[in-house]
């Protein structure tokens, strides 16, 4: 079995975690998932930012557990759910990093989502 890496943040590959005071909704098939003014933006590299939301701001009854499971050397072992309302679309189309790596360990118990498999409305 290969052992899994762990890499930090640097100047080649930064991370920063910041709290959006905006109001974010996250809708799936017309369904509000997701409320807050709590969420943070994790803005990775290059990569588009990703708003993670607290647990307590999303309807966890909507959503449902997978088997699918992912790593990211930075951030850690990810895990998924799926928004059965969304039928395909909503397949692994949430993620968590339920025990981050210590240099991203402000997202624990958040949960992020594909904007491409939900409607995200930013204010």
């Amino acid at each position: 079995m290969t052992e899994k890496r762990l890499l930090e943040p640097g100047p080649d590959h930064p991370i920063t975690i910041t709290p959006n005071p905006g109001r974010i909704m996250v809708k799936a098939s017309g369904q509000v998932i997701a409320d807050t003014r709590r969420a943070l933006t994790l803005q990775e590299a290059s990569y588009p930012a990703v708003q993670y939301i607290p647990r307590e701001d999303v309807d966890m009854a909507l959503l449902q557990r997978t088997d699918h499971a992912s790593y990211c050397p930075y951030k850690g072992d990810c895990s998924y759910f799926s928004i059965p309302a969304a039928g395909d679309r909503g397949a692994n189309a949430v993620w968590s990093y339920e025990h981050p790596h210590a240099a991203v360990a402000a997202i624990k118990d958040h949960l992020a989502f594909y904007p491409d498999r939900v409607d995200i409305a930013l204010e």
